[in-house]
């Protein structure tokens, strides 16, 4: 299906910016074969449902900053999106902003800038009148020691702090922001790296526009209302759970032949199952057969096949066979598992 923004109040058209070049080492082995982003949760990938909550902008393109498997991305955008499009490629892992100044000949002027590991439910419909020259989505979290974090003075964002040491403030920064104006950011970023401000040998983006606040920026806050990570085996889990709960599957009981799904789940017309129980909190895309199985909490990607299993709390890959007793698997793309 393919995937177009649509705001009947209007809007700002403003491009987003993906940077998805990462390995996504946490998701291993799902990602040896597949960029993170088009990891499935819920009946879709995780770009897919970035994109249905930001796409109310109406953006004039989607730059994709790309690196590992930049060919698997260009293929999914080809298929999937109806807007412009333009690629550009981060061939070495230095960090954020080291990611989005390659984007500076193909956007030019205001910008949604997205990093695709959480799901995330928030306002973006204001953004044609903010008054700001950028906007940092952040949610409240009890520990903030792996995210960064934003100290708040009326009403204005004062301070950034890439994972914070001391609690200072619960309000984190989600990988959400909003610029008025690229240009103004770049120069930040030719700043940060002229003085090789990094944290952990890495160039971030909380550096750069701490830099901009330090130059008299005015950088607000504006908080999400759900946000959740997807960037290991346990939260994407976890966060497909949530999703189904929230509205993503089909509740309730239903038969399918001879078998049962047990809702929420979320389960493609095409795929096949047969004596088996499904569900509950279970994502199956196109082409699985599920054979003489139970198969609950867990995500099962394209063209699987899962025959005389019990499978929980797992995650199965594109094309994977998995047959035997095996109860929790985390199995990649394109393997074999006899139990």
């Amino acid at each position: 299906m393919k995937i177009a923004g649509s705001n009947p109040a209007g809007g700002t058209e403003l491009d987003i910016i993906l940077p998805v070049a990462g390995l996504g080492t946490r998701l291993r082995p799902q990602t040896w074969s597949k960029p993170k982003p088009l990891v499935s949760i819920a009946g879709k990938t995780i770009l897919e449902h970035v994109l249905d909550r930001v796409m109310v902008v109406e953006p004039e393109k989607i730059v994709l900053i790309t690196g590992f498997r930049a060919d698997d991305m260009v293929a999914w955008a080809d298929e999937n999106l109806t807007v412009e499009v333009e690629f550009v490629h981060q061939p070495k892992m230095l960090g954020q902003t080291d990611a989005i100044v390659r984007a500076r000949e193909v956007s030019r002027k205001d910008a949604l800038i997205l990093f695709p590991d959480a799901l995330f439910e928030g306002d973006f419909s204001n953004l044609a009148t903010v008054d700001a020259d950028v906007v940092m989505y952040t949610k409240v979290v009890e520990d903030p020691s792996a995210l960064g974090i934003a100290v708040v003075e009326d009403g204005r964002i004062v301070k950034l702090v890439e994972k914070p040491k001391d609690l200072i403030s619960k309000l984190a920064v989600i990988g959400i922001y909003y610029v008025r104006s690229m240009p103004a950011l770049y120069a930040a970023i030719d700043e940060q790296m002229a003085r090789g401000i990094t944290t952990k040998g890495e160039y971030f983006i909380a550096d750069a526009i701490q830099l901009m606040i330090d130059n008299g920026a005015k950088v607000i806050s504006q908080e999400v209302t759900f946000w959740e990570d997807a960037g290991n085996t346990e939260a994407l889990l976890a966060t497909n759970a949530m999703l189904l709960d929230r509205g993503a599957g089909v509740a309730g009981t239903a038969l399918r032949g001879d078998s049962v799904v047990i809702g929420p789940s979320a389960v493609h017309p095409d795929a096949v199952i047969e004596s088996s129980v499904v569900g509950p909190h279970a994502s199956i895309a196109a082409g699985v057969v599920i054979r003489n199985s139970v198969v609950s909490d867990a995500i099962v990607e394209a063209g699987a096949h899962i025959a005389d299993a019990v499978v929980r709390h797992s995650l199965v890959g594109r094309s994977a066979v998995v047959t035997g007793s095996a109860k929790r698997l985390n199995v990649g793309d394109n393997s074999v598992v006899t139990l």
